[in-house]
């Protein structure tokens, strides 16, 4: 099997874009929203649902139809692979489900204990084991870190204002997430996860510890070091002694658990048949657990308001409802919400339920192949869980609350199922004066906005890092929003307390066939331009012009098969002194501004360039690359050899127009692998996935050999 996939457009996005390589990676283990995107597949007419009432159908038998249906979208239309659901009402698991196959090879049906990754749904567990040793006397939340990690130290003084509640509510100012090497295929090695320590001591904080809440990570991998030190055993044992035992979830397992691997549902790369290896993500607190929707219903019954259990006390599931997002900067206005953090959950005031003064609590999880969604209802003892192969936790987390609001209006709890809302175009008005102030750039982990504002009413925003993009408008009205042209959504602006100005966005976007959905939040932070000297500004310029190739990803690693591991920079000419959205420090340096809480300020990097044996390296966040123009031409010869350094970085080629079209055979020893790329930067082959070491090499490609130090690979030509 080779990893040639369309599953690589979004990774193709981000070279066109010229965004660093390090942005398309922290794509996982994170909340995955989808606000303000209409997502419309073209076979789905994109109507509105109307109000429901309650049906003629006894029990849960409506129920039962409505999740049948909905997983059957998913897997139909939305590029689900499989899908795993169950719902749990008063300590009965009433509706469990799966869509989809196990296998695509032998079309192998589901079953109820088959297990996926469930990525950041991970978290919870972790919180609820920090809650544990607080309820024994522990750990106090409001204690810093370095008293129970005395070996805990950063390069920024301010690390040691961190406390054990702001790991848990994404308020501890780190950086974001360390994930080099940690997300493997069918390897578990934990180096990266045994070295985070040593990492953190040369890292800074990006804003005040307690400043506002933004999703990190990183503190959810302290938080389960954290464990492991008060607890003295490893993090997987304690929540199996803990979690998993007492409450008999005998499919829910770590990495560290030993297990076959056929209990897993299948992943696949967009466009293939041929199963991926076993997905290994080693930062068991952040996102490693691996569990079923039935499991998770069980786990879910200790954050319920009638549950009575030693496993968690009450007091503690209460204490992680809590807003804590609001201990810090948050929008005053942030309804409709996807997020709004807790303790360890993503959103405990959540859109739709709040519009029925329903309590809800979430938490989603997506890995690069598996997602899922956890929503729990605990006033009324109820929860939803649904777990996938390919898809979104978005997805998922869309028809958990339109089945559980289906549960409810069967049993009465609510009168009616609202109508999804509905949207007029706005009215245009010009805009007042004292509102143009607001004009200029603004950037966010990803992208860099500009934002254009016209007397006459209206504000343009332009996607500065993607060459050729559309400006899109939004009209002004007299309530002091500038809407989308459907009235769907709208932009306003907002200088906070910390005197920076944001880019405010609200609105509604819709899954046909599934739900809609609804999020609000900061979307962009202001900058001014950055003055640098013409000498520094020379010499960034000249970096704009190189690409930069990864080099310190394992052999294992499930990057290789997102695409080609190299990515260029763009100084933006509408904002001095920049790179991408980081501002220029000196010859070397560029570190990121952005302090946007929410979800828009999570992962941010910060560039060193440095040199070694007379090559250039760039430093993004742990992530190595070294520059295209110390890239050699792969050898033509007939039998040649490349060997990898005692620094164990990868060794990267260009296919030369000698080599091109011809075909090699590549002879590893253990602990190694290669992968190849055409000019459009797809994996064509990846030993690791495909055990194909015969590969025709494509024009204008590379190619990668990857292995532990000191291996040396033999390379021969055959045509």
């Amino acid at each position: 099997m080779t990893c040639d996939t369309n599953g690589v457009n979004m990774f193709k996005k981000f070279l066109r874009t010229k965004l660093p390589i390090i942005l398309a990676f922290s794509l996982v283990v994170l909340p995955s929203h989808a606000a303000f995107a209409q997502v419309v597949p073209a076979t789905l007419n994109a109507t509105s649902a109307k109000a429901e009432t309650v049906s003629t159908k006894t029990g849960y038998e409506a129920v039962k139809e409505l999740a049948e249906k909905k997983a059957a979208t998913l897997t139909s239309i939305y590029g689900v692979t499989s899908l795993q659901y169950a719902v749990i009402d008063n300590g009965i698991v009433t509706v469990s489900g799966q869509s989809g196959v196990y296998s695509k090879e032998s079309n192998t049906p589901l079953t109820n204990t088959n297990m996926y990754g469930i990525g950041s749904i991970s978290k919870i567990f972790t919180t609820a084991a920090v809650m544990q040793l607080s309820e024994d006397g522990k750990v106090d939340l409001d204690a810093p870190v370095t008293q129970y990690i005395p070996e805990f130290t950063m390069a920024d003084e301010r690390y040691k204002n961190i406390t054990v509640r702001m790991l848990l509510n994404h308020s501890a100012g780190l950086m974001g997430s360390t994930l080099e090497s940690a997300m493997l295929f069918d390897d578990n090695d934990f180096s990266t996860y045994n070295n985070f320590l040593e990492k953190l001591k040369s890292s800074r904080l990006k804003a005040d510890p307690g400043a506002y809440s933004v999703y990190s990570n990183d503190g959810f991998t302290l938080a389960e070091l954290l464990v492991e030190k008060v607890s003295g055993v490893s993090f997987t044992e304690y929540i199996s002694k803990n979690i998993t035992n007492p409450l008999k979830l005998s499919n829910t397992k770590t990495p560290l658990d030993t297990f076959p691997s056929s209990n897993l549902a299948k992943t696949y790369l967009p466009g293939s048949n041929t199963a991926l290896p076993k997905e290994s993500l080693n930062m068991i607190g952040a996102g490693g657990i691996y569990s079923t929707a039935e499991d998770l219903c069980r786990f879910a019954e200790i954050f319920m308001s009638t549950y009575s259990s030693d496993v968690l006390y009450s007091a503690s599931a209460r204490a992680m409802e809590y807003p804590e997002y609001l201990r810090g900067i948050w929008p005053e206005d942030s309804e409709p919400a996807l997020l709004s953090y807790g303790l360890g959950w993503d959103s405990v005031k959540t859109y739709p339920f709040e519009d029925y003064n329903i309590k809800a609590v979430v938490k989603g999880g997506d890995t690069s192949y598996y997602h899922g969604s956890l929503i729990i209802l605990p006033n009324e003892n109820m929860a939803v869980a649904i777990l996938s192969s390919g898809g979104a936790s978005t997805y998922n987390q869309a028809m958990g609350q339109e089945i559980l609001l289906k549960a409810l209006l069967e049993k009465g709890t609510i009168d009616k199922i609202n109508p999804d809302k509905t949207f007029t175009p706005p009215v245009q008005t010009q805009v007042p004066e004292a509102l143009l102030k607001n004009q200029g750039v603004y950037g966010q982990r990803s992208s860099l906005l500009q934002a254009k504002i016209d007397k006459s009413g209206t504000l343009t925003i332009t996607d500065l890092l993607t060459p050729g993009a559309t400006p899109q408008k939004f009209i002004y009205t007299d309530d002091g929003k500038f809407y989308y042209t459907d009235g769907s959504m709208y932009y306003s602006f907002k200088e906070e307390k910390n005197g920076k100005t944001y880019l405010y966005a609200s609105g509604y976007s819709l899954l046909p066939g599934i739900a809609q959905l609804g999020d609000s939040g900061y979307q962009a932070q202001k900058l001014s331009d950055n003055p640098i000297s013409a000498s520094v500004k020379k010499l960034w310029e000249q970096r704009m012009k190189e690409s930069y190739f990864m080099v310190n990803e394992k052999y294992s690693s499930q990057l290789y098969t997102l695409g080609i591991l190299g990515s260029s920079m763009i100084m933006p000419k509408e904002l001095k002194g920049y790179v991408i959205t980081s501002a220029i420090i000196d010859e070397y340096n560029a570190k990121s501004p952005i302090q946007i809480p929410g979800v828009a300020g999570r992962d941010l990097i910060d560039f060193t360039f440095y040199e070694k044996d007379g090559k250039e390296y760039l430093d993004i966040a742990g992530r190595i690359s070294i520059a295209e123009n110390h890239i050699s031409t792969l050898s033509s010869k007939s039998t040649f050899t490349t060997t990898i350094g005692e620094d164990g970085y990868a060794k990267w080629y260009k296919i030369g127009k000698n080599s091109a079209k011809k075909t090699i055979n590549v002879i590893l020893p253990i602990n190694s692998s290669f992968a190849v790329y055409n000019a459009d930067g797809i994996c064509v082959n990846y030993y690791h996935i495909s055990k194909d070491p015969t590969v025709v090499l494509p024009e204008g490609g590379y190619i990668v050999f990857a292995g532990d130090a000191n291996s040396t690979i033999r390379v021969r030509y055959t045509k």
